[in-house]
């Protein structure tokens, strides 16, 4: 599964990712190779999306979710908003599991 983070600058969203990269390598289910992660400003979306399976949205840029729906839903890509209390966590489990619940939704709504 291929995770785009989308954020405003990208400092804090990065450290988000190494500990969602963290939980997988420490995982006895999940497998490193199954999973590719980056973070991009959720203005750069249009010309990265094509290469990646799921976006989650920082909750700094939640207010860009029509801008960022309407790059994802006509290319049927998955995406969803991270809490604002589980980044400030940067809690890598929890958005670990929402990026697997919501793409598991999004595979058997197909």
């Amino acid at each position: 599964m291929r995770i785009l983070l989308c954020c405003a600058g990208g400092f804090s969203t990065n450290m988000l990712m190494q500990n969602m990269k963290k939980v997988v390598k420490e995982s006895a289910k999940l497998n490193e190779a199954d999973f590719a992660f980056t973070a991009i400003p959720a203005d750069s979306l249009e010309s990265e999306i094509d290469n990646w399976d799921i976006v989650m949205i920082g909750p700094q840029v939640s207010h860009k979710t029509d801008f960022i729906a309407s790059i994802c839903e006509p290319r049927n890509k998955p995406f969803v908003v991270i809490d604002k209390d589980v980044y400030g966590k940067m809690d890598g489990a929890t958005v670990m599991k929402l990026a697997l619940l919501t793409y598991k939704k999004h595979q058997m709504g197909k």
